[in-house]
């Protein structure tokens, strides 16, 4: 297989769901995960070992939960990704879900800039 075989097929997009304050230089934060639900639908996956009652602990791994969208196109990505940050809870923590819907509703990154 060479490069010229491989053909692309859709648009993804990952969001990083940490526990930390953007309005705070990014502080993490540790605490206990009140409610925690999960988006779902068509092209959406959360990988995650976060439940209520989970405890993060203040030398946590930021890396540990990521919420992955994929779509036919990036405008379809987009709209599943707000979709998706809106039905995604986790509570108790300051995290950057906020963040992130404020990225998708950038028209610079809208437009791909």
């Amino acid at each position: 297989m060479t490069q010229a075989d491989i053909v692309s097929r859709g648009h993804a997009i990952e969001f990083p769901i940490l526990a930390e304050d953007p309005a705070k230089d990014f502080r993490p934060q540790a605490g206990q995960v009140g409610l925690y639900l999960t988006p779902g639908g068509p092209g959406v996956r959360m990988d995650s070992h976060l439940y209520p009652g989970y405890e993060i602990p203040s030398y946590y791994d930021s890396a540990s939960r990521e919420l992955c969208v994929w779509a036919p196109d990036r405008a379809t990505a987009i709209a599943r990704a707000d979709a998706a940050l809106r039905e995604l809870l986790v509570d108790g923590v300051t995290t950057n879900i906020e963040l992130h819907r404020a990225i998708l509703a950038n028209q610079v990154f809208i437009d791909g800039r």
